[in-house]
């Protein structure tokens, strides 16, 4: 009924309703609003269970991504940037903002990806502001994800940022080419556009120490930091909990998180577009054993993505969300003293930051160190100082806190007790028997459990709903006499798709490392062991072109393992390529003669056809594999054959690969 039709009875107008009419009208109104209040109440009765969130915290404020609002508001003066791609950069702007209180400098953390960074230029007007940027060099040389809006602002911007204090802290990995290149330039540009630096450029190195690169750079930063703005340290440390427990007795069961990665039900309730925040449950279709032989096991796996929309380029990687060893997690439990079923949130005391709690809450505590913890991981020092305030023997009190202390006798047993013996927080645990620390600070303390990704080893133009993984199974004996699995692989492992079916959680994550666009143009490619996959779907690609009528390129690739019998994954469809001419496969195992061969020696013998793929006919360069050394000696070995095939001199040779790379005709998909 209309609303007009209503207003005439109710003005008095020649009805147009009888009385009948009217009764009933009157009837099916109440029976409406009855209906429409029952639905509204019962969410509202259920919602008051699980609510976790400060009542301080306006809608306004959560949505606001007004930075200096947040700032003013709490009468801060210290923003903290973090620039994250695995959590570390943002666990240090988080070290960084709770000392700050230390200093008279009360802090806030914030995700660029969240803010106006364009109010970078109002920060001058809080006295005694400073702005600090933690930020990680990802990829080759880029930003990470969420510092990438910010990275273009700055560089494409001409601000005018005078007035702004700044330092900046950078993580990155010596073994890579482009080491620390996003914060090296953050802080060099921070300067040309007018701002201040309060303290020099840190520098962590992840292939190192990065622990003690941070706490070495952040022990000199506070003391110039007060000698910047004249004013004194408070003197002791303060632990303080960044989280409140609430412990929950009667929240919904279908209002608790199981694992989901951001989203509530959204592995039960599948609905695209699929990333990083809402991974896709893959059915595993294979997952068979690579290797004839030896103590190794390689795991090749295909995942069916039919139905996901995802795409794929041959290059890309896949991403999976790993869940944690099921006895690590009992065993933690235990040390704990903990109900690992107990529903529980950790909610943040800082009302005004973006993170309300450090994985998705409510969850039982099972669900927590199983899905979102790192219990696997080598705890930082950080750690160790806050889980020595649960010692009750005062030696094993000493002892953690001189490991968490920036002594060289405090850093040289950390190197050795934690670091080179493996110790993960179980391990630490055990053997600190007096240490019982309480379930929730653990939550807190240790970082988020990241996911895990792979060079996908297959072609879409072969395998459109389908992507293939190449695994090795992580799996070692400490000095301690301890057996460390990989949390991946080991997950991996167990998921047969003979026992039924198996899902895993999945996105993918695009790559430069890309075939030439023409493929007519000739490629090498050095892939040893598990390096080989990228090249695997190269290779498929090659051959489904060739099987269309098209003209390709030459393909060589550099392939070595330790010894053909045992561990050379993908011989038969290597040769199958070979065979057919697409493919020109150079091998080197290392192990199957009295002198070693790697794939090292093949190329430096390999000097005249290198040059002339490389130098004469414009080829493209493709590494794939170990960072540390391999990929070093092979960009060195090229570097050397420029020199002596294209009568380069060294610098000249530099430039040259130099130049490669920015054509995109050299690339590198390694790891350390």
């Amino acid at each position: 009924m209309s609303d007009g039709k209503i207003e005439n009875v109710v003005s008095g107008e020649e009805p147009f309703l009888g009385t009948l009419d009217i009764a009933l009208l009157v009837i099916l109104i109440a029976g409406g609003t009855w209906y429409f209040t029952r639905n509204r109440t019962k969410p509202e009765e259920s919602s008051r269970t699980y609510s976790i969130q400060p009542t301080t915290v306006s809608t306004a404020a959560v949505t606001d991504n007004s930075f200096i609002k947040k700032l003013k508001a709490s009468g801060r003066s210290l923003v903290v940037f973090y620039g994250s791609q695995t959590g570390t950069a943002e666990e240090f702007a988080g070290r960084l903002a709770k000392e700050g209180i230390r200093y008279r400098l009360k802090g806030m953390v914030a995700d660029p990806e969240e803010c106006d960074m364009e109010e970078l230029l109002q920060l001058k007007d809080i006295p005694n502001s400073l702005a600090v940027f933690c930020l990680a060099t990802y990829g080759e040389g880029d930003p990470t994800d969420n510092a990438m809006e910010f990275y273009e602002w700055i560089t494409n911007g001409d601000a005018d940022l005078t007035g702004l204090n700044y330092a900046v802290f950078g993580l990155g990995n010596k073994t890579y080419e482009h080491y620390n290149k996003v914060a090296i330039y953050v802080d060099k540009r921070l300067e040309e556009l007018g701002a201040t630096r309060v303290f020099e450029l840190g520098l962590g190195d992840d292939d190192a120490n990065i622990e003690d690169d941070f706490i070495t750079w952040k022990d000199r930063f506070w003391p110039a930091v007060c000698d910047n703005f004249g004013i004194e340290g408070s003197g002791e440390e303060v632990l303080i909990r960044q989280f409140r427990l609430l412990e929950h007795t009667d929240v919904q069961p279908d209002r608790i998180y199981t694992g989901e990665v951001a989203r509530l039900h959204s592995l039960q309730n599948q609905r695209p577009p699929f990333d990083a925040k809402n991974p896709f449950l893959a059915p595993i279709l294979v997952n068979r054993e690579l290797h004839k032989g030896g103590s190794r096991s390689c795991m090749h796996i295909e995942l069916d993505i039919e139905g996901s929309k995802m795409r794929y380029d041959a290059g890309d990687h896949v991403a999976m969300y790993p869940i944690n060893d099921k006895d690590l997690v009992e065993k933690l439990g235990l040390l704990c003293n903990a109900d690992l079923d107990l529903v529980f949130s950790l909610i943040n005391t800082d009302t005004d930051s973006s993170k309300k709690h450090p994985f998705p809450c409510p969850t039982t505590y099972r669900t927590a160190l199983t899905h979102y913890l790192e219990i696997a991981a080598i705890p930082r020092t950080h750690i160790l100082k806050e889980l020595a305030e649960y010692c009750s023997d005062e030696n094993d009190k000493q002892f953690l806190r001189s490991m968490a202390s920036i002594t060289p006798e405090g850093k040289e047993k950390y190197q050795s007790w934690v670091q080179d013996a493996c110790r993960n927080i179980v391990h630490i645990l055990e053997d600190i028997s007096s240490c019982k620390p309480p379930i929730d600070h653990v939550c807190e303390l240790l970082p988020r459990l990241q996911p895990r990704y792979y060079s996908i080893s297959s072609s879409s133009k072969l395998y459109p709903t389908k992507v293939h993984i190449t695994a090795v199974l992580v799996q070692y004996k400490t000095p301690t006499g301890r057996l460390n699995k990989g949390v991946a692989t080991t997950y991996l492992k167990a998921k047969n798709p003979k026992d039924g079916e198996v899902k895993v959680p999945v996105f993918i994550r695009k790559s430069q490392f890309r075939l030439p666009t023409k493929s007519e143009i000739p490629i090498v490619m050095v892939g040893p062991g598990t390096g080989v996959a990228p090249f695997r779907g190269f290779i498929q690609e090659r051959q489904h072109l060739r099987d269309e009528g098209k003209q390709v390129g030459e393909s060589i690739l550099y392939y070595g393992c330790r010894k053909k019998s045992e561990d050379f994954i993908y011989e038969e469809e290597l040769e199958e390529y070979v065979e057919k001419g697409t493919l020109t496969l150079k091998t080197a195992f290392s192990r199957d003669q009295q002198k070693k061969i790697y794939v090292t020696h093949l190329l430096e013998q390999d000097a005249d056809l290198l040059w002339r793929v490389l130098g004469e006919n414009n080829g493209h360069f493709y590494i794939c594999g170990d960072a540390k050394n391999m990929a070093v000696d092979v960009r060195n070995i090229l570097v050397k054959i420029l020199k002596t095939k294209g009568n380069m001199s060294e610098s000249d040779a530099v430039q040259y690969l130099k130049k490669m790379e920015a054509q995109k005709r050299y690339s590198a998909d390694v790891w350390s």
